[in-house]
């Protein structure tokens, strides 16, 4: 194949195609990893970091963990290492930026790279990930259509053992039709504080079926919705005016929507709660009393 430096490539295979190492070290050239590079003009996205993990692997290895799951499209935190895994009989090694575990997994193809599946890919990193952001990334796995709530609590009961309660606990509470992160983070805040489930994408249609509005969530006999809004709800004028309008009609259908940003969620999840139940109770809805687990996943600040 002939050497191209769109694509990640071996130090050894530039240098055979008649690059010098200073050329290399130039900024003509990205370093993805120790002795990985690219033409430093192209954008680095989760597919090309994962080839850049394969020039490392031998066959028979498969990007996984995080860096599977960026490649799948799925929503996982930061990590500062690109992620791989070899067959079990093979050794473990770990390189700059990069950490290679053993696994027994049965690789799949996704855009031409060898990775686990994404219910694979949900399993292991339940192991690593905390409950919240391993439903996280179960529900962006299925928003992606890759995905179902029932494969992974399926996937997640023949775990390993290892693995197996935590990812049993993460699969029950992955659902389907959550449209972001931030949704999934306000669902789990209530559900951990043992608040009623909402129903997700509550949806108003006209006479012939076509939806007119939408609520990320709520509870449709009690007329109380619960939505969350990025910084784009305040920053865009127009999305700010569309907002407005969107309100005005809620009120004359006498729903009650208690509006959520980042803060809510992140640094005072309690006032968050306390915000929810009085419009619970505003609304006749029998409110239990509040469990503390929501604490250990939303320590706010």
């Amino acid at each position: 194949m002939a050497f191209n430096p769109k694509l990640p490539f071996r130090a050894r295979d530039a240098l055979a195609a008649g690059l010098t190492r200073r050329a290399l070290a130039s900024s003509r050239f990205r370093r993805l990893l120790p002795g990985v590079y690219v033409d430093a003009r192209v954008p680095v996205t989760p597919l090309l970091e994962a080839r850049a993990v394969m020039q490392l692997l031998p066959v028979d290895g498969f990007v996984s963990h995080h860096t599977a799951a960026r490649l799948l499209g799925g929503v996982v935190p930061h990590d500062e290492n690109l992620h791989a895994s070899v067959p079990a009989h093979r050794n473990r090694s770990r390189k700059l930026g990069l950490q290679v575990h053993r696994s027994t997994r049965t690789p799949v193809t996704f855009d031409g790279v060898r990775t686990t599946s994404p219910t694979a890919t949900f399993i292991d990193l339940a192991g690593v990930l905390g409950l919240v952001d391993t439903v996280v990334l179960g529900d962006s796995l299925v928003r992606k259509g890759l995905a179902s709530p029932a494969r992974l609590v399926r996937a997640a009961a023949s775990a390993p053992d290892r693995l197996r309660t935590r990812a049993v606990r993460a699969a029950a509470l992955v659902r389907a039709r959550v449209d972001s992160p931030m949704e999934t983070r306000t669902r789990l805040l209530l559900l951990l504080a043992g608040l009623p489930e909402p129903q997700i994408g509550i949806e108003f249609r006209d006479d012939h079926g076509i939806v007119l509005r939408r609520v990320d969530m709520g509870y449709r006999e009690a007329r109380l919705g619960i939505e969350y809004d990025g910084r784009h709800h305040a920053t865009v004028v127009s999305q700010w005016e569309r907002d407005i309008t969107r309100r005005e009609e809620f009120d004359l259908r006498d729903w009650r929507l208690v509006t959520l940003v980042a803060k809510d969620i992140y640094r005072t999840p309690s006032a968050t709660l306390e915000r929810v139940v009085a419009a619970m109770r505003s609304r006749g809805m029998r409110v239990p009393p509040l469990r503390d687990e929501w604490r250990a996943h939303f320590p706010g600040r």
